[in-house]
This record gives C-alpha cells, structure tokens and sequence, in this order.
C-alpha cells in the first residue's frame, strides 16, 4: 500500500506512532518568492500549515507537537519583518484558541519568551489559560529559541542547583535532560523539515540525538495532513536501534 494513501486511522492500526514530533517550518519566504508576493504573505500562508498539522497530530493521537517558530537568530532580520511576525503570532494565537480548545489542545512555549514584546507574551498567556482545561495534544512553541543556548540556560541553572546544594550532585544525561526547557517530556520520535533543507538549523540539538528525519521539498505554506500522514506512515516502517544491534 502506498504511503501517501494512509488514513489516520489505518496509521493507528499499524501502531508504532510517534509520541512527540518536531518540525522545522521553513520555505515562507521561498513560497512567496516565487509568486511574486512580500515575504510577509508566505508567513500568513503558513498559518494553514499550522492548522492542519496540529488537527493531524489529534487525528493520529500524538501527545506532543514543537513547531519551531522563531529562532534567537530571527532576530536578526529586518525590523519590520520582526515586527509583521509578532503580529501574526498574536493574531494566529487569538483566532484559532477556539479551534484548539474545540480539540482539546494544550499550548506551551520553550526558548526564551521574555525576549518577546509584552503584547505577544499576554497574547501567549491568555491563550494558555484559555485552554489550561485541554488534557490532549500538548503543542509547543519554540519562541526566540536556540538549540545552543538552551544548553547554555540548562548548564547555568544546573551550576546555581549545585550551588544551592553545596555540589556533588551526579552530573550524567538525565541530570542534563533535567534542565532542558523539555524537561519532563520525551524526546522527538519524529523530525520533519520542509523546504528540502539538510540541516538541523540550531533546533534541539540534544533531543534530537536519535530522533527519526524526514525531509520534504515542500515548502511549509503548501504543507498538509497528507505531508504529515507520509512522514509518519515512512516512520512506522524504520528500525529505531539506538545504537544496538539486533
């Protein structure tokens, strides 16, 4: 059976699912690009991309979905890039809280959500407890992150925890993960980058340690549920050794 015809219902017979999948959003620009439109409207299209693989995820059962939304690098962009992509932010977040509530979605943040404007932080906080009663899928957000700098943040809480405690504590990868801003939750079974791009891009670079990557050409606005049904069918079928043997 191909692939590309699996319902989310034949995918959960199969078993085998992904717990937690991550993906990096890339090709706004690119899509815009070659239709001859402000970069501006690639990022809006995207927002269908979000929709439909956040109602994918529920569909299949998955617990927990990180999006990589906006890098520490991002930063760097022009001003009022910046500012157009903190308004989307804002204005995705209060028009899909019903939908996500109707699907009982949970939303967390990780990276460093204080380098963010005061509006996009009570924005993020108002949706949060909007949909503080939601049990099912736990979708994070990936806000002025870096995979480098998590590690930097993770080691400097664990040296003020030794401190606190007058050191000595066992520092091995459990005592790592403990820090992380994913603390308490699996690492990625599943990374999908769109766009076609070969490469981790600063994101989760300790989670992703054994994660599972499939790559696609498509540029993340054109991405749908059938993209993500691919990606998962594709997953079931791999052997995830984790450095064993059989």
């Amino acid at each position: 059976m191909s692939t590309a015809s699996l319902s989310p219902e034949e995918l959960r017979r199969r078993g085998n699912l992904p717990k937690h999948i991550a993906i990096i959003m890339d090709g706004n620009g690119r899509w815009a690009r070659q239709r001859g439109v402000a970069r501006l409207m690639g990022h809006r299209a995207g927002r269908e991309a979000v929709r439909e693989v956040v109602k994918g995820c529920v569909a299949l059962g998955v617990d927990v979905l990180t999006l990589y939304t906006f890098s520490i690098e991002n930063w760097n962009r022009p001003k009022r890039e910046i500012e157009a992509l903190m308004m989307i932010l804002r204005q995705t977040l209060r028009a899909e809280r019903d939908e996500l509530r109707k699907n009982n979605v949970r939303l967390d943040v990780i990276g460093r959500p204080e380098d963010l404007p005061d509006a996009v932080r009570r924005e993020i906080s108002a949706t949060q407890e909007y949909l503080s009663a939601s049990t099912g899928l736990k979708l994070i957000l990936a806000l002025s992150y870096s995979g480098r700098g998590e590690l930097v943040d993770a080691m400097r809480r664990a040296l003020e925890e030794q401190r606190g405690e007058g050191g000595g504590a066992l520092v091995d990868e459990d005592f790592v993960a403990r820090h992380l801003y994913t603390a308490g939750l699996p690492d990625p079974d599943l990374l999908i980058r769109t766009s076609g791009e070969m490469r981790l891009s600063n994101f989760m670079l300790w989670q992703l340690a054994y994660t599972e990557l499939w790559i696609t050409e498509t540029l993340w606005p054109d991405f749908r549920r059938r993209h993500l049904y691919r990606a998962v069918a594709e997953y079931q079928m791999r052997e995830r050794r984790f450095g064993r043997v059989d």
